[in-house]
């Protein structure tokens, strides 16, 4: 029982710490960034001023692929710090928050 409520602590602790983290997303090469925080909240979009022009277009699929990058990296690294704090333990899917 005592390792079930160690865990549960380490679990929130884990959460705020990937809440407060920053992940960026990039897309076009560079030229358009994207930052979420570990709620995939979308913080903020940088786009370099080389890439504004007639396509419009090209630049809203950009910071899309760049949004999604981002994202994803927040997905990747909650599971890689769940996987760090449960090792081994047999816990099935669904049962942890993440």
């Amino acid at each position: 029982m005592r390792q079930v409520q160690n865990l549960q602590t380490k679990i929130r602790r884990l959460q705020k710490d990937l809440e407060e983290r920053v992940y960026e997303g990039t897309s076009g090469g560079g030229v358009v960034k994207a930052f979420v925080n570990g709620k995939k909240m979308l913080l903020k979009i940088e786009i370099s001023k080389e890439v504004v022009g007639d396509d419009v277009g090209m630049l809203e699929d950009m910071v899309v692929a760049a949004v999604e990058e981002a994202q994803r990296k927040a997905d990747e690294a909650a599971k890689e710090e769940m996987r760090r704090i449960t090792g081994s333990l047999p816990i099935p899917p669904g049962i942890l928050p993440l």
